[in-house]
């Protein structure tokens, strides 16, 4: 009886040590390691294609209070593979009519894919009016969360590797000096302002050199 149980207490003994190096080894994981020898994310990234149309605003209403006009905006953003689906909509009041529409640019370097081609994300990060400092803006996707319209691309990844991929990717943004030992080739903010009216629809579009730009086209 006695052996047994040395026996079972051994086998949780093990069980312990392996579970416990386990989380040592995804705790100091960093996103180096994942775009260097991770095939699956490797894979998940060569997926991505260069897209044209990454979302649009629509003014649902303007009003003065108090002297001053407040516009009050519609955002969407659109589907990777199909534009005419929505993954995410919110409502925002600026005050003034000009409006702030700020992403954050993702480049992997040909290095860090497998076909060697660059691949690149596109990430919602803010808006805000002509009267507001970026820092008061309002968000658009949670930092550090998996955005919207990227649901579904890291799902081959266990949930630890994916927690670190967005996470280390949304902070990359603010130590652009990482960036070359961390497989990706250019992390960069680019932001769009534009004189707001209703009867129009702001289509946000991305030239294949990474520039963010609305196109406005009539509400019918």
């Amino acid at each position: 009886m006695k052996k047994l149980i040395r026996v079972i207490f051994g086998l949780l003994a093990l069980i312990a040590i392996i579970f416990i190096s386990g989380t040592l080894f995804y705790g100091t994981k960093t996103i180096h390691d994942l775009l260097g020898e991770n095939k699956k994310l490797k894979q998940a990234i060569s997926t991505l294609t260069h897209e044209d149309q990454i979302g649009y605003a629509k003014v649902v209403r303007q009003e003065t209070r108090d002297k001053k006009l407040y516009t009050t905006i519609r955002f969407v953003e659109t589907a990777r593979d199909d534009r005419l689906k929505t993954v995410l909509e919110k409502e925002y009041e600026i005050e003034g009519n000009t409006v702030h529409f700020d992403a954050l640019i993702v480049t992997f370097s040909d290095q860090a894919v497998m076909d060697g081609k660059e691949r690149s994300l596109y990430l919602w990060r803010r808006v805000y009016g002509e009267n507001q400092p970026p820092a008061a803006g309002f968000a658009i996707e949670e930092q550090g969360a998996a955005p919207a319209r990227y649901a579904g691309l890291l799902d081959r990844l266990r949930l630890k590797e994916r927690d670190l991929f967005w996470t280390a990717i949304w902070d990359l943004a603010n130590d652009p000096e990482a960036l070359r030992r961390h497989g990706v080739k250019a992390i960069y903010g680019n932001a769009v302002y534009k004189k707001l009216r209703p009867g129009l629809i702001y289509v946000f579009k991305i030239s294949p050199t990474g520039q963010l730009y609305p196109e406005t086209v009539p509400d019918l």
